[in-house]
């Protein structure tokens, strides 16, 4: 646990396998507010966060960046306090002598909703396009564009060994975005 004066270096954290052996994800940080940082296969840092819900944004991060989650490091405070986790991201944050891509130009990618209309394949954009259907179609269109591409990111992630179940708000699918249920 960090407290105001002690912040953990990174380096002194162990790795965490993102999905563990059973297929699931650390359900230790379930609840717990902290601090993460998520790195790839090859250990590079791809991420840091905090969280009122560290299992929580882990889940969202693996669904929006699958083949970038592979390991993590997290560390947990007791009382929410806004500057003792920004404290603690940023000296993460300035100890890897880099910012991580997925705090920088990609930090869209890794904190807001996928958008499946990004992904539009050029047969699905024709039939969008067709003058010959209305709105409701086009509403159609655009949630099936994002079915298969949640049918992707879940083909990844059972391929990857995950096991947990992941449902994605059936809402926001009429936008052609994709996030976690929470």
């Amino acid at each position: 646990m960090a407290t105001q004066t002690n912040i953990p270096s990174l380096t002194s954290l162990e790795y965490i396998p993102y999905i563990n052996q059973n297929g699931e994800l650390p359900e230790q940080y379930q609840g717990k507010i902290g601090v993460y940082a998520i790195f790839d296969q090859e250990k590079l840092l791809q991420f840091v966060g905090y969280s009122r819900d560290v299992f929580l944004s882990l889940r969202q991060h693996l669904v929006r960046k699958p083949q970038s989650c592979y390991w993590v490091k997290v560390e947990t405070i007791e009382r929410p306090s806004r500057k003792i986790l920004e404290e603690i991201e940023q000296g993460w944050i300035a100890e890897n002598g880099s910012v991580p891509i997925g705090n920088g130009e990609n930090k869209q990618q890794w904190v807001s909703s996928i958008d499946a209309k990004a992904l539009i394949t050029a047969e699905e954009q024709a039939n969008y396009d067709n003058p010959a259907h209305d709105e409701m179609a086009k509403i159609k269109i655009i949630k099936n564009v994002a079915r298969r591409v949640e049918a992707d990111i879940l083909k990844q992630l059972e391929a990857r060994g995950l096991q947990m179940q992941f449902r994605f708000n059936p809402k926001l699918k009429e936008q052609g975005l994709l996030d976690l249920k929470s």
